[in-house]
């Protein structure tokens, strides 16, 4: 069959299966009530196999675009009901979907399903119960199909259009996201944890302004140094040694403190500071000495706060339950949790109020170690000053600060968020919290627009 180009979104649903089948068990082909009797006395017990654990995939040609969760306790009808919504560009024939048995290393294929992409090109939904065939695209025993709804929409006759970009105020946001756009936000964007007043590029705005860049670890160190209530902060790694500000050109009042003291002192003051840090696995420490492939000090930064008013977590990069041993080895020790994310209660505008806001920092810097630099990214001349503490270079063998370097230049992008947006990365803050951290978060959120 030809193939043709799939270019727009895809709605697909997979219901259910039934009357299937599983090579991988002597009862595989048993009817439906002996093999759930016979999988569940297994289960119980620890013996055998246990429970059959099946899902179901979405291919377009040798693109995989959806996965189900997986389903145990009901080896012949299991239900999904799962809802995929993909933004393609493919060519293929067919959708097919794949039914799979998860085992401990890898997965067991029950069989295939094919549907052809060129009835979905008139844009109609269907709804199909299909057949489920082996390899050679014959039947398999006891007739199992799936059953499965679609809809195609060309990016031609989308009116938001991919590729037509934000066309104005009334923009309503991308679509099908976990937070959606809201009105009324301001985003503060940075490149570098920090500006020199020497670097002046004249970069002309609207109305006649230029533009100003903003100064990185200066507002984190301002936003976690004004915080009444909350300071939240996740990250791959939080390094305790640091000093946010380095710059003798713009001293603050405490600006020599470490990121750990900082923290400990607004914990002392009674804000709530609560943080989740990524879990290196191969962190280790033996014979005195601390070591990690990744270096990025999470069991250092976890002693330095234990006992202390400071909750730091450290959260681990787990796999979804239906993963296989192996898949799941791969991203608990392979698979890093990237969020860098601070949260913190701040004045309003209108200094004369004495009600809270949120304000959130959200990009690619991590508080650590290395990071701090400008957009001179000198290697040699801060030495003796800004990286006289702050040595980081882990690619050259033999490059230290007492060898004259050269350090590690680092650039990257970060972004202050004001407005509703804000309360989004809160939320998100909470919602992990709730997950992987503790029942710590009190109500003082709640309290922040009622004062």
């Amino acid at each position: 069959m030809a193939h043709r180009l799939l270019h727009g979104t895809l709605d697909a649903t997979i219901l259910e299966a039934d009357h299937l089948t599983n090579p991988t068990r002597a009862t595989g082909g048993a009817p439906g009530i002996f093999r759930k009797f016979v999988e569940g006395f297994e289960e119980s017990l620890g013996l055998g196999q246990g429970s059959t654990r099946l899902y179901a995939t979405v291919d377009l040609g040798r693109a995989r675009v959806g996965r189900t969760r997986v389903i145990t306790g009901d080896p012949v009808n299991p239900r999904w009901y799962e809802a995929f919504h993909i933004y393609c560009a493919h060519f293929a024939s067919d959708v097919v979907f794949s039914v799979k048995a998860a085992q401990p290393i890898g997965a067991t294929l029950i069989g295939r399903a094919y549907l052809p992409v060129r009835d979905l090109i008139a844009g109609q939904e269907i709804e199909r119960s299909l057949d489920i065939l082996d390899a050679s695209k014959k039947r398999l025993p006891h007739g199992p199909k799936i059953r499965v709804r679609l809809r195609f929409q060309d990016v031609a006759a989308d009116r938001r259009g991919w590729g037509r970009g934000v066309g104005g105020a009334r923009y309503p946001g991308v679509p099908y996201t976990f937070f959606s756009q809201r009105p009324g936000c301001r985003v503060t964007l940075y490149q570098d944890a920090h500006t020199p007043d020497a670097f002046a590029p004249r970069i002309p705005l609207a109305g006649g302004r230029l533009y100003e860049p903003g100064r990185c670890w200066e507002d984190v160190f301002d936003a976690i140094s004004n915080a009444r209530h909350l300071i939240y902060i996740t990250g791959w790694s939080v390094y305790t040694e640091i000093t946010l500000l380095r710059d003798a050109n713009r001293p603050r009042p405490g600006g020599d403190a470490t990121l750990g003291e900082l923290l400990k002192r607004k914990a002392s003051e009674g804000v709530q500071v609560l943080m989740l840090v990524w879990d290196d696995r191969t962190s280790v420490e033996s014979l005195g000495m601390k070591w990690g492939f990744m270096s990025t000090h999470d069991a250092e930064t976890a002693e330095y706060f234990r006992g202390s008013d400071v909750h730091c977590v450290l959260c681990p990069r787990n796999p979804d339950a239906g993963s296989s041993a192996v898949m799941g080895a791969q991203i608990a020790y392979m698979i890093t949790h990237h969020q860098k994310i601070i949260v913190v209660d701040h004045e309003m505008p209108a200094r004369h109020s004495d009600r809270r806001r949120i304000l959130s920092f959200v990009g690619g810097l991590d508080l650590c170690d290395g990071r701090y630099d400008t957009q001179f990214h000198s290697l040699f001349r801060t030495l003796d000053t800004a990286h006289h503490k702050d040595f980081h270079q882990p690619n050259l063998a033999g490059a230290s600060i007492n060898n004259g370097g050269p350090r590690e230049p680092w650039h990257d992008i970060h972004s202050k968020i004001e407005g509703p947006a804000a309360w989004g990365v809160l939320y998100n803050f909470e919602q992990r919290w709730r997950k992987q951290g503790a029942a710590l978060i009190s109500s003082s959120t709640s309290k922040l627009w009622q004062t």
